[in-house]
């Protein structure tokens, strides 16, 4: 049995997590977090995450109940999730990491714990969003020369980073095929007059409305034709067997820094 530990056990992403959990036998709840002075705190996760009472209680620090799980999986925000990797790294605990909009010091202080713990770390959980990175690999070495490139998202109101990890992702897939990198070729949002596209650039444009899950879509446009792949999100439900898919394979992993690319043997 895989006990598992839930950062920011009453956010979205984490009721979802209780919830799906309950259908995966080989998995349990060991110990769930929420935010200091949260109204959840001391709470059953059982009846947060609206299943049958678990008997786990919530804290507000994992510190407390760190002999109560295998692995944590923690889609909080950026500064949580790096205090709870150190605790992970302290303690030799496994970490399943979903949250985004890291820097670029805070992605090499997560791959530099790959030193000390296994690890999975990916912009996407959802296995459809991560066979849409291999499509676009493959459509870009045969239309990315020839083509403008365009990355199109779409979340919720609610979604603090812009663009998405996943419109990142995709956009640093793209520019990897084409030997870029993305910091020198993005641009991101256009106004006013800019004159003509410019060559070789990957554009990003960003949604933010209503209770959109989440929307991606690259084009490869060229004179004549245009080729699009989209991914469309209806529930967190995909985001979260992803991460519950990616617990299970990091059970016998070593140390280091995994995909989910690895997870799924893409």
């Amino acid at each position: 049995m895989l006990n598992v530990a839930i950062g920011g056990a009453n956010g979205r992403m984490g009721k979802t997590l209780i919830q799906a959990i309950q259908e995966i036998p080989e998995i349990s709840i060991g110990a769930a977090s929420v935010i200091e002075n949260s109204p959840d705190l001391g709470k059953d996760v059982g009846l947060i995450g609206g299943v049958d009472p678990l008997h786990v209680v919530t804290v507000d620090d994992l510190e407390q109940v760190i002999d109560d799980f295998d692995l944590l999986i923690d889609f909080t925000g950026t500064e949580a999730t790096l205090m709870h990797l150190d605790l992970c790294c302290k303690y030799g605990k496994q970490m399943v990491i979903g949250t985004t909009g890291f820097t670029e010091d805070e992605k090499q202080h997560i791959h530099a714990a790959g030193e000390e713990i296994a690890l999975v770390f990916a912009p996407n959980m959802s296995v459809g969003v991560n066979v849409l990175f291999k499509l676009i690999e493959q459509a870009t070495r045969v239309l990315g020369e020839s083509s403008d490139i365009e990355i199109i998202e779409a979340h919720h109101r609610h979604k603090v980073d812009a663009p998405s990890g996943t419109a990142l992702k995709m956009g640093e897939v793209a520019a990897h095929v084409l030997g870029r990198q993305l910091a020198e070729v993005a641009v991101y949002g256009r106004e006013g007059i800019i004159g003509e596209r410019e060559d070789k650039t990957i554009g990003f444009e960003t949604i933010r409305a209503g209770d959109i899950v989440g929307d991606h879509t690259i084009m490869f446009a060229s004179p004549g034709e245009r080729i699009e792949i989209t991914h469309k999100s209806s529930s967190r439900m995909t985001y979260a067997n992803g991460a519950l898919r990616a617990a299970m394979w990091l059970q016998d992993k070593d140390k280091g820094v995994y995909s989910m690319q690895e997870v799924l043997g893409l």
